[in-house]
């Protein structure tokens, strides 16, 4: 599944072989050696959390990503990444787990197959549910340090519905979404940052949307 920059898109779910068989817009995948993928992509227009990737195809990684934690050290870092994500598409990496009474936690969960998850940064209703929850986080924590978690788990179990299954040897299987955040981190430079030492500065937005 193609991601059209041009279209008012709210949200996009591709398996990640098919995304790197035919990337998107703004991407480009590169082979290198011994099977080694890297991902190239447009920082103008899209913003990618995505850690190095271990595949049974080999090993990939998006160039000048940041990965799946951002770290950014002062107000100016903070609104730069603030308007970034309101206004480009995002892309996380998810895996859709086995979702049985055996891996029932996401340290033991069986992953069945990984997904690109692309939305649409300033889509209104998303753009809407980034700054609230970014304009409640900064308020609450001022003057501290703070971890941010963006969650796309509520949007991305609507956008799929209760009845997605996986077919896995002949069988389908409900997934259990796991990896579906993306991690804010404000460091502050204040010596006696309490709040931030312990872990009562921490907050969980979730992204909901239709």
């Amino acid at each position: 599944m193609s991601v059209d920059k041009e279209s008012k898109f709210l949200m996009e779910v591709t398996k990640l072989e098919d995304f790197l068989r035919k990337p998107p817009c703004d991407f480009a995948v590169e082979v290198r050696g011994k099977g080694y993928r890297l991902v190239k992509h447009d920082p103008e227009c899209c913003c990618v959390f995505i850690d190095e990737i271990a595949s049974t195809k080999g090993k990939v990684i998006f160039q000048n990503s940041p990965g799946r934690e951002i770290e950014v050290k002062n107000l100016k870092d903070y609104m730069h990444f603030r308007r970034n994500l309101t206004s480009k598409r995002i892309f996380i990496l998810t895996s859709a787990c086995e979702d049985t009474v055996c891996f029932k936690t996401e340290t033991n969960a069986k992953v069945l197959q990984q997904y690109i998850v692309a939305i649409d940064g300033s889509n209104p209703v998303i753009k809407w549910e980034i700054e609230r929850g970014l304009d409640w986080a900064i308020s609450s924590v001022a003057g501290e340090s703070y971890i941010v978690d963006i969650d796309l788990g509520d949007v991305l179990q609507s956008w799929t519905g209760e009845s997605f299954r996986i077919l896995i040897d002949g069988r389908k299987v409900k997934p259990l979404w796991k990896d579906t955040c993306f991690t804010l981190k404000y460091s502050s430079d204040a010596l006696f940052d309490f709040s931030h030492w312990f872990g009562c500065s921490k907050r969980h937005i979730k992204i909901r949307g239709r």
